[in-house]
């Protein structure tokens, strides 16, 4: 069974206050940027922010650095979802594993990735593999959280049922405990990816020759505030982006998820 497509007057009427607070937001940013509050020189206008956005489209330092970025939240953020479902499936399945991986885990999420970039840097060196650890650290233990709850939460009458029944593990899991927990594992996904992203900015900060916050880093440097600005604002959209893809990959999938 299939989730029915939402007819396209309810998609526009959500769209619509969406559309709205961005029109709101951007003559807000007018106002702010002409009314001398802040020096022209620190808040552009958003025409001379969406000119510099064009201006590193044209030359192409945009879509390096986006492939650049992309590549490495997409590695670090697919290594730590597997990692991290994996765990929180068996934690939350297994009380005793719980119960010995937990406080480990509790231990561990305080502790940001920006903390451990130069850590990071001293083990693997500023290569790639010290940026997609650090992307891969802080998504693991945000998936970890939302599959292990989701899990955890499945109700035990369930899964005796089905055994009582005579189905063995690997039917449990696929025909009982993945349906139930899909939502938590969806809403995982969606956290771990924005996740991901505060993540990149930490990694790439902390030593790149590519990529959106290391591009910011070099404008910032150059008080080039304009295309500080458009970085945001492409990162922004990126996360929104990427957001969007999960939720309808949910709807198609987990459509039984109010998600």
């Amino acid at each position: 069974m299939h989730a029915t497509p939402s007819p396209p007057g309810r998609s526009l009427g959500r769209l619509g206050p969406a559309l709205g607070a961005a029109a709101a937001v951007i003559g807000l940013w007018y106002l702010l940027a002409r009314s001398g509050v802040v020096a022209p020189a620190l808040l552009p206008t958003p025409a001379e922010t969406l000119t510099a956005l064009a201006d590193s489209a044209r030359s192409g330092v945009l879509a390096a650095d986006l492939g650049a970025s992309l590549t490495r939240a997409g590695q670090g953020f697919a290594l730590g979802a597997v990692v991290g479902s994996a765990l929180g499936f068996a934690t939350g399945y297994l009380p005793k594993l719980s119960a010995a991986v937990t406080p480990v885990v509790s231990f561990l999420r305080p502790i940001p990735a920006i903390a451990l970039v130069p850590l990071a840097t001293a083990w693997f060196g500023i290569g790639e593999t010290a940026k997609r650890l650090l992307i891969a650290y802080a998504v693991l233990l945000a998936v970890w959280l939302y599959v292990h709850d989701g899990v955890s939460r499945v109700p035990v009458s369930h899964l005796r049922a089905a055994r009582t029944l005579g189905a063995p593990l690997h039917r449990r899991f696929v025909e009982v405990l993945l349906p139930a927990a899909a939502p938590a594992v969806l809403a995982a996904l969606r956290y771990g990816a924005s996740v991901a992203l505060l993540a990149l900015v930490a990694a790439e900060l902390g030593g790149a020759e590519s990529g959106l916050a290391y591009r910011l880093q070099v404008d910032g440097q150059f008080l080039r505030v304009d295309r500080m600005f458009a970085g945001l604002i492409v990162l922004g959209l990126l996360g929104v982006a990427v957001d969007l893809v999960l939720a309808a990959i949910g709807r198609r999938f987990v459509h039984w998820s109010t998600s």
